[in-house]
């Protein structure tokens, strides 16, 4: 039987990695916090939650190794892949606090960034699994919007309560 391919592990490590940041960012924003706190825990959330996806996948992989007859990836490839890709998609949204001037538009540069690298991947997704690839692009920007609106939502709820 031929090995599967890791279009799952890059597809979902490079989602959740620039959702999850993304989400992180507008929370912080929400709550009106500083731009080095946004660095800080961007940073933190890149490799603590992608370590922890890389294990889960690795966790995952071997059972369903140990469970069936066919052939999966290796639990160790599909880690490091699912690390690698939650790691440089989950970076897109601290890029442009780092490589352009702070400011008030700093965010707006960052819902730029994030939407371009959501679109790219939704539209990926959906030339490899043989779907319209505006469908699969549009389905991953709205997840996107609803998890980072629900942060912004949450950051700016508890702020106005302390």
């Amino acid at each position: 039987m031929r090995e599967k391919s890791h279009i799952k592990d890059i597809v979902y490590g490079a989602t959740d990695g620039i959702i999850t940041t993304f989400a992180l960012v507008a929370g912080v924003v929400g709550a009106q916090l500083s731009t080095s706190v946004i660095l800080i825990l961007g940073f933190a959330n890149l490799l603590a939650d992608g370590f922890s996806m890389a294990s889960s996948d690795y966790l995952g992989t071997e059972s369903e190794n140990e469970l069936s007859t066919a052939r999966h990836p290796s639990p160790l490839a599909s880690a490091t892949i699912t690390f690698l890709s939650f790691v440089v998609g989950g970076f897109i949204p601290l890029a442009p606090y780092l490589f352009f001037p702070i400011g008030p538009n700093s965010f707006q540069k960052t819902l730029i960034a994030t939407g371009i690298a959501l679109l790219l991947v939704g539209s990926l997704r959906g030339l490899v699994a043989r779907k319209h690839f505006l469908r699969t692009a549009f389905e991953t920007v709205v997840v996107g919007a609803i998890a980072a609106t629900i942060a912004y939502g949450v950051g700016a709820f508890i702020q106005s309560l302390i």
